[in-house]
């Protein structure tokens, strides 16, 4: 049977357990650097149409949510997670083309950016136009670093003045391409 990658939808919401606790158990492993997500505020990017779902029949492939910050000057991609089963298959780049596509279609305007430690998801993002980048050229939205703190290495962005950590900031400027 084929792979569904679509936006996610209200009848995605049974989902929001299984994605927190994937997101839990990528956030256990050290060379990962991904903020933990409680189902609640996953199941709010479900029901605002703000997230890609990857489904093989019930089973979930993979996930991405974005959200805007500093009145929608930014908009991060963040939360990207593919079932272990299903890695090397591509689904990630499918469903980063995917959260890219639907962030930009509702706000063209916006610079996109995200915070990651991934060879893989540094190489879908440069592909799609995003440049890494100091984190001063990132959103000052103190609610988006206050997401961090759930992460294993937030005690290093804090020591750095939140000048860095960890992570690679990328950006993509619509502005600039």
């Amino acid at each position: 049977m084929a792979i569904n990658v679509q936006i996610a939808i209200k009848k995605h919401k049974k989902y929001a357990t299984t994605i927190a606790e994937m997101i839990e158990v990528a956030a256990l492993r050290k060379e990962n650097s991904i903020a933990l997500r409680k189902p609640e505020y996953i199941l709010d990017k479900i029901i605002k149409g703000k997230s890609i779902i990857a489904l093989d029949q019930n089973i979930v492939v993979g996930f991405c949510y974005f959200e805007t910050w500093g009145d929608f000057e930014f908009i991060s991609n963040s939360g990207l997670i593919v079932n272990e089963k299903y890695r090397g298959r591509g689904f990630s780049k499918e469903i980063k083309k995917q959260i890219f596509n639907l962030s930009r279609k509702k706000f063209p305007n916006a610079k996109l950016f995200g915070l990651t430690t991934s060879p893989a998801v540094m190489k879908i993002n440069h592909e799609l136009g995003y440049e890494i980048v100091t984190y001063n050229k990132l959103t000052k939205d103190e609610t988006f670093w206050a997401g961090c703190k759930t992460c294993s290495n937030y005690e290093t962005l804090l020591n750095s003045g939140r000048e860095n950590c960890k992570c690679t900031g990328m950006l993509m400027d619509p502005n600039k391409t």
